[in-house]
This record gives structure tokens, sequence and C-alpha cells, in this order.
């Protein structure tokens, strides 16, 4: 007697068939920080993953070298500034230029930077770029060494300075680095100053504090 093959099973459909565990991808931790100042100035014009980096194609790198009698610090880069790969540029650094020869500074005394070296869509960051660039802050004020800092707009005020822009215009602030304290003040950045003129008797109040004891 000859018994009949048994028909082959048909296929589970694809959605019950075993699947093999895709490989979670690893967790990147903190990006590494380089420890010197030219291998740090390096790094912020060429490494991918520098923070603040992810934006635009084009990085606005700082000027200047470290231990400047005074340090200018933004967030990040404004729409001129990306445009013409500078920082302060356009109408807003010529302002700027003004109020720093009115404490007998120009741009060549000082190191100019901002903490993103590219512009976040609409000038702002969620909550994880911010972390990242808030380390960034920190390494990149150490490496710097400033005789004094200007923080320059109400983000770098806030991040820095953990205040309002407001409520730090008109006094001398104390930024810790390393344990030890840099003096600061904050102005709002020049393109605001053209925009809201009134707030300018504010900004030269505070940058009138860096003449005390001149």
């Amino acid at each position: 007697m000859t018994v009949a093959p048994e028909p082959e099973a048909a296929p589970l459909p694809a959605a019950l068939q075993r699947q093999e565990a895709v490989e979670a991808p690893a967790a990147k931790g903190p990006v590494e920080l380089p420890g010197d100042w030219a291998g740090f100035q390096g790094w912020l014009r060429a490494h991918p993953d520098v923070p603040g980096s992810q934006w635009d194609a084009r990085r606005v790198l700082p000027v200047g070298e470290a231990g400047a009698p005074l340090m200018l610090l933004t967030a990040w880069p404004e729409i001129d500034d990306q445009r013409d790969g500078e920082l302060f540029a356009g109408p807003a650094g010529r302002l700027l230029d003004a109020m720093l020869r009115a404490i007998g500074l120009t741009r060549g005394d000082c190191y100019i930077a901002s903490l993103a070296v590219t512009r976040p869509p609409g000038g702002r960051c969620d909550e994880r770029d911010a972390a990242e660039l808030d380390r960034l802050l920190w390494h990149h004020l150490r490496l710097a060494r400033p005789g004094r800092l200007l923080l320059i707009g109400s983000d770098i005020v806030r991040m820095a300075a953990k205040l309002a822009l407001p409520d730090a215009r008109g006094r001398l602030l104390d930024i810790n680095q390393d344990g030890g304290k840099v003096e600061a003040a904050a102005i709002a950045h020049p393109a605001m100053l053209l925009a809201r003129p009134a707030q300018k008797a504010a900004a030269w109040d505070s940058l009138k504090l860096f003449n005390r004891g001149r």
C-alpha cells in the first residue's frame, strides 16, 4: 500500500515568523573635549562631533587668543553671522565696535566666540543639545582664561549666569569656573539693541562696570 506524502505546511505569515533580534546601536558616551588650546581650536574647526555644529554646514569660529583681557561670548551665530562666516557681522557688529571703543577696547583686544559654532533653527535648541552645550561652555571658559567676560544675548546669560537678562543687567556677575571666578557683565545682543533702541541705556550701564578701577 502506497502512503501519500503529507502536504507541506504553508509558511507562517511574516508577522509570525521568528525574527532575529536586531542589536541596538551602542549608546554614545559624552564627546571627548580636547584639553589644550590649539587642539580645542582645531577640534571646533573640523570635528564632526562638536556640539552645536550640526545645524549648518558652515561653522562660525572663534577669533582671538586665550588669556585675552575680555572675552565676548554669545550663544550662537546670528543669521548675518552665519551668512558672512564671522561673529557680530553687519550693522550689529558696527554697533558692538562702537560699544567696545566706549570702554577703551577694540575687537583685537578680545577673544570673540559663540558657544555653538552654527545657528539652530529659529535660534532655539532642545534639552539634549542644551546639555551638551552646557558641558562645552565650561570647558571653553576653562581653556580661554579671559580676564573678564561679556555675555551677549539672553540665551548665553541664561546658560552661563543662570539668570534672565533683565536680572543680570547693570551688575557685575561672578561666573564660577574650576573653583575660581571670572568677572562678567551681560548685555542684549547688538542686533536686539538695533531693533529696540530703548535697551541701549541698559547695555551701557552694564558696560560701564568694566571701567571701574581703570
